[in-house]
């Protein structure tokens, strides 16, 4: 399921993630004091979605958790479409706003994607909401504003910069989106990833014999030692999503460093390479 935000009302939506003055109270007229808030349905409906995920995600919902009716909701959020936008960016209001500066750009670096990774677990549904079209709200910016201050310390250019940090945040979402799945596949069909695995590969001798000579890189691949697992209790795809993360991101901040040594190492040719590959 793949919801794409901001198919409210732009100005209303955008009103509402800023808290422009005003845009919180629809009402017209004299009357009694709002039993409800923005923050309030907001809260309620994130609630919804980490318990029961973005599909139960419904304004009856959201007001049944708040003891009102979905009309009751209406004064204060325009729509479904609306209250998406505001919980996405709410939500992301949880993660760490900067770093320490004595760290260095590589640690600072790690310690916001396993921030992000963490993030990722407690509220799944966040990653459902997709990047092509971003809420564009305070707490968005907030992230950005983060990571763009860590990674500024290397000493890249804006260009080149701004690829890697569009990387950086694709590669951790879907890491962490297959550990997601992990998790509800497991609840979804009531079968463990460990069992689930065992059962299929263990038939793959019998149903596809010659295996390993029809497709030898996988058979490879497959023949080397297993990385020791962190947690046993934790789900098998879900470890090995957790290792590959790891060593992804390892990897791509080794090609960072790497970015930052040829473009240092002297203008002319290896620094105008460096940042036409980024571009």
């Amino acid at each position: 399921m793949v919801v794409f935000a901001g198919q409210g009302d732009a100005r209303r939506s955008m009103a509402l993630l800023w808290r422009t003055p005003g845009a919180q109270d629809t009402r017209t007229g004299p009357g009694p004091k709002p039993a409800l808030s923005v923050d309030m349905i907001v809260d309620a409906a994130i609630a919804v979605a980490d318990a029961e995920g973005m599909a139960a995600l419904s304004m009856r919902a959201v007001g049944e958790r708040l003891g009102r009716t979905a009309m009751a909701l209406y004064t204060y959020v325009p729509s479904k479409a609306e209250l998406v936008d505001l919980m996405y960016d709410h939500v992301l209001a949880e993660l760490p706003a900067g770093h320490e500066r004595e760290a260095g750009w590589r640690e600072a670096a790690t310690a916001w994607a396993e921030e992000i990774w963490a993030f990722y677990l407690r509220h799944p549904w966040v990653l459902q909401v997709s990047q092509a079209r971003p809420v564009l709200g305070p707490n968005e910016y907030a992230m950005l504003d983060t990571v763009v201050g860590i990674l500024r310390r290397t000493g890249l250019e804006a260009g080149p910069l701004r690829r890697l940090v569009g990387a950086l945040i694709h590669f951790m979402r879907g890491m962490a989106r297959t550990a997601a799945e992990s998790r509800q596949a497991a609840a979804a069909t009531g079968v463990p990833d460990e069992e689930w695995w065992f059962a299929r590969s263990a038939l793959l001798a019998e149903v596809a014999p010659g295996f390993a000579e029809r497709f030898p890189m996988v058979a490879w691949l497959e023949s080397g030692p297993a990385s020791p697992p962190e947690d046993q209790s934790t789900p098998y795809l879900e470890r090995e999503a957790r290792q590959t993360f790891q060593a992804g991101l390892a990897v791509l901040l080794d090609g960072v460093e790497a970015a930052v040594s040829r473009a240092g190492a002297g203008a002319g040719a290896s620094a105008g390479g460096v940042a036409e590959r980024l571009q």
